[in-house]
């Protein structure tokens, strides 16, 4: 599994409530880390327990639930969720001095993989819950209010998507024209330094018409681009609308069909599971972006085979040529792990080797940390911290520069741009290209939601500027 990280984030606002009105709803803070699975699981947790009354406020000052939901897959990930918790006990020492309550609960893959130590650790914690039984929330919560501490990470029996309430369109319109849709979870492939088959469960795989009925929901609220989750998204094969099973390329052709959706991309992708229809789709159809995170982490056969990761470099390096066939204009993302146990220089200067061959526009690279649990963390041969810092920046630096000459060729270009917020300075909105840049463009430009042609003028360092074509 190899979802992009992003920076922890909360979810919110709350509403306003009118003078005379009931009395204020019970408010939730969500604290959100690593990757876009997450960040969608936050905004389910959300709508489960706006049906048990709660509104989010993005105050955590204003709280009187505080959930963090965790990640897992980078270093020393638990020891950042207890200093967090740390501080929220204080909060909540404080709050019951003032005869107020506060509760405390821990979501998430540190919470799957952690389970009662959290509450063992952090007694002011309240429940605990996996990234599987979310949908359990309102009915935990019940079971908190009435003084118990509740850890609940067995893998649930029941589809948690069938359980879990609809959030109102209102609610999806104020979360932008962009959305993420979870359709598959889990991972069967068991990489010797990932975690994910232990905090996530084996694949499994969403049915089609599950999915196609959240993806019209999201459209009718306004939301123009839908991107795809799973821990490895294109092993999806769902229960296709006349019972027979469906793989991802025919799922994206099903899903261009909905009126209102015009874009549509997925992410992470392992190489072993893209098929030739998923292939075929980046040629034909036109809605699905052409930016595809393929991660291999190393160059090196050895490494790889250390990795448990079942293909080789060539392997890799021929898929590429093949989905390059497919969609010329196709842009890579990968993900790169430096000083995985017993790398040498000689396995080092593979990975450089294949970084050159494929020419990345885009590329997340990490030094290897070994995992409680994970084989990786028993091999021999572990690499020093020095060395592994000095092989990061040099990967970092090629990677860098591969990322600025292919942001540098879009200046002249004319693309596609959905415009999808107001941008940080007056007289601006911010877009995205069908690569995932940032564009900005003049307020009058366009509307949000809005598809428009644009002309790259200049560059900035994460962003292009364009003006109408």
């Amino acid at each position: 599994m190899e979802l992009n990280t992003i920076e922890s984030h909360e979810i919110g606002a709350t509403p306003e409530h009118s003078a005379g009105a009931a009395p204020a709803a019970k408010k939730v803070f969500v604290k959100t880390y690593g990757c876009q699975m997450n960040v969608y699981d936050s905004q389910r947790m959300t709508d489960a327990l706006a049906a048990d009354g709660y509104v989010a406020t993005d105050a955590v000052e204003d709280a009187d639930l505080v959930l963090l939901n965790t990640c897992h897959i980078r270093e020393k990930a638990a020891e950042k969720v207890y200093s967090e918790l740390g501080r929220i006990r204080d909060m909540k020492a404080e709050r019951a001095e003032a005869g107020r309550e506060l509760l405390i609960g821990v979501a998430g893959c540190v919470a799957q993989a952690e389970g009662a130590e959290i509450i063992r650790r952090a007694p002011a914690v309240d429940l605990v819950i996996g990234p599987q039984t979310y949908h359990r929330l309102p009915d935990v919560l019940a079971r908190v209010r009435g003084g118990a501490k509740i850890v609940e990470t067995d893998y649930a029996i029941e589809d948690k998507f069938e359980h879990l309430p609809q959030p109102k369109r209102a609610e999806v319109a104020k979360r932008g024209v962009t959305a993420f849709l979870t359709v598959q979870e889990g991972c069967d492939k068991f990489c010797t330094f990932c975690v994910v088959p232990y905090t996530r469960g084996s694949e499994v795989s969403r049915p089609v018409a599950q999915i196609v009925a959240e993806a019209e929901r999201l459209a009718e609220a306004g939301v123009r681009e839908v991107t795809l989750l799973g821990q490895n998204v294109n092993a999806w094969h769902g229960e296709g609308e006349n019972g027979e099973e469906w793989g991802l390329g025919r799922l994206l052709f099903r899903l261009a069909e909905i009126p209102g959706l015009a874009r549509l991309r997925y992410t992470t992708s392992h190489p072993r599971d893209m098929d030739d229809e998923l292939i075929a789709a980046h040629r034909d159809l036109p809605a699905l972006m052409p930016y595809l995170h393929l991660p291999v982490q190393s160059g090196s056969d050895r490494i790889l085979k250390a990795m448990n990761r079942r293909h080789t470099a060539r392997d890799y390096l021929t898929l590429i040529e093949r989905i390059r066939a497919a969609r010329g204009d196709i842009a890579m993302s990968g993900d790169f792990i430096v000083g995985f146990p017993g790398e040498t220089e000689a396995d080092f200067e593979a990975t450089l080797e294949l970084v050159r061959e494929v020419n990345y526009a885009s590329a997340f690279s990490f030094k290897y940390s070994p995992r409680p649990g994970t084989p990786g963390a028993e091999m021999d041969g572990h690499v020093s911290e020095a060395v592994k810092d000095e092989r990061l920046q040099r990967l970092q630096a090629l990677i860098n520069k591969q990322q600025k000459d292919f942001i540098a060729g879009m200046v002249g270009r004319t693309v596609s741009t959905l415009i999808e917020k107001p941008g940080r300075r007056p007289h601006q909105k911010v877009g995205r290209s069908p690569w995932l840049q940032p564009v900005i463009v003049d307020d009058k430009a366009g509307g949000i939601g809005d598809i428009i042609d644009v002309r790259i003028t200049k560059t900035g360092p994460n962003s292009l500027f364009a003006e109408l074509a």
